[in-house]
């Protein structure tokens, strides 16, 4: 089987501790979580694991299923790039003097459709929102300039088809 990108969705009560059992399941398979965010759901007092990995779908069925046997674990799914939107965001801390001395750092704010958060006498920051390879391709446009600091999220996603998880906890209250 083939290498794939995925992205697992995890709907979870939030309990301490339960991260950490999430990470060991990929650490026992030898899997490197490429992307990691934790907030909120669409549904009260749920959380939602957004994970990223680079693996075969059997592992990954695999390892949701281990996922879901987890106490706290509502339901969990995985889904490939394609049938999801998704998106990520990035930090860079770049010298203020190339800001007004280097044209071309201007040419690659106005092409990469990035903003600038703040300028200040030593450095000014670039914020960019995309897919992964956008960011990429910022950062080695960057690079050659000097970034002082980059930081990226982890990606935020949704299904293009419905989940139907708050179904299912309607389903589960009653």
């Amino acid at each position: 089987m083939e290498k794939q990108w995925f992205t697992i969705s995890v709907y979870s009560e939030n309990n301490v501790g339960l991260l950490n059992r999430i990470s060991g399941i990929f650490l026992k398979r030898h899997i490197n979580i490429e992307g990691l965010n934790v907030s909120k759901s669409e549904i009260d007092d749920v959380s939602k694991f957004t994970i990223v990995v680079h693996t075969t779908e059997k592992w990954v069925h695999n390892i949701v299923g281990q996922i879901e046997k987890q106490i706290e674990v509502i339901k969990a799914f995985y889904h490939t790039d394609d049938e999801t939107i998704y998106q990520e965001s990035a930090l860079f801390k770049i010298a203020s003097s190339l800001l007004f001395d280097e044209r071309q750092i201007q040419n690659i704010i106005k092409e990469s459709n990035s903003q600038i958060v703040t300028v200040s006498r030593d450095f000014f920051v670039l914020a960019k929102s995309g897919r992964r390879s956008e960011i990429n391709e910022m950062h080695d446009l960057l690079k050659p300039y000097g970034i002082m600091q980059f930081v990226r999220s982890g990606r935020i996603s949704v299904s293009k088809e419905e989940m139907k998880i708050s179904a299912m906890l309607e389903d589960f209250q009653e």
